[in-house]
């Protein structure tokens, strides 16, 4: 079972201005405007949060089924899409990986893999006995995700009442937040460098390949990171 004290010790972790849950709902309200300004009833918008948990798989699933992809592609492209976290659960799971822990825990929380998720967890997971990890990361999980849930709901309901520019600005809130997020983790030459080169060769790569520009700028960013680090000793 879920041990309920460490769960809801994450599940009230993402309370507070300073949690990444703010910037995360701000994008959601404009992701359920978004939604209904597309066509989609309350339900599949609500249904779309339940299942992919993720602003950038939200935009590729809504944008493929308006101009009538089929089921295969409309998945391959979400699946494409939420790769990048895969590099996320390869850094997490070590953390949360206990014997004493059942398995099925491990299988339920990786529907919890997200940048605002994983932000709390690495801010925190110190402070919490790795046995308990996986617990409180599912609540974590959990409330992230209902965050996302409700934040859809308001933005369908309110849609009405947002502009293009409201609705832009809301969606551009968690971006940033990530931004300034990266910025506070620059204590180390491997870190500095992989956020400075990234964000100076993604631009760059732009003029090369605009479809391929951050996945470019993204692997050739990590790639000379590393190298400095090993080099380093870092």
């Amino acid at each position: 079972m879920i041990n309920q004290k460490y769960f809801f010790k994450g599940l009230l972790s993402a309370k507070g201005m300073n949690s990444p849950a703010v910037a995360l709902g701000a994008s959601f309200i404009a992701i359920g405007a978004l939604l209904k300004n597309l066509g989609f009833s309350i339900q599949e918008s609500i249904f779309s949060t339940f299942l992919t948990y993720a602003l950038p798989g939200s935009l590729v699933m809504a944008e493929s089924m308006l101009i009538g992809a089929s089921l295969v592609n409309i998945f391959l492209g979400v699946w494409l899409v939420n790769s990048r976290l895969y590099p996320m659960t390869v850094s997490l799971m070590p953390l949360l990986i206990h014997k004493s822990q059942p398995r099925w825990k491990y299988y339920l929380s990786c529907h919890f893999i997200a940048v605002s998720s994983w932000l709390i967890m690495k801010s925190n997971y110190e402070k919490i006995e790795k046995e308990y990890r996986i617990d409180f990361w599912i609540g974590i999980g959990t409330a992230t995700w209902l965050i996302g849930i409700f934040s859809t709901v308001v933005g369908y309901v309110s849609a009405d009442y947002l502009n293009k520019d409201m609705m832009m600005g809301l969606a551009i809130v968690n971006p940033i937040y990530f931004m300034c997020a990266m910025i506070g983790v620059m204590k180390t030459i491997q870190l500095t460098s992989a956020i400075i080169f990234g964000a100076l060769l993604g631009p760059a790569f732009y003029f090369i390949s605009p479809e391929w520009c951050i996945l470019y700028g993204g692997v050739v960013a990590g790639t000379i990171a590393f190298f400095i680090g090993e080099k380093n000793g870092n």
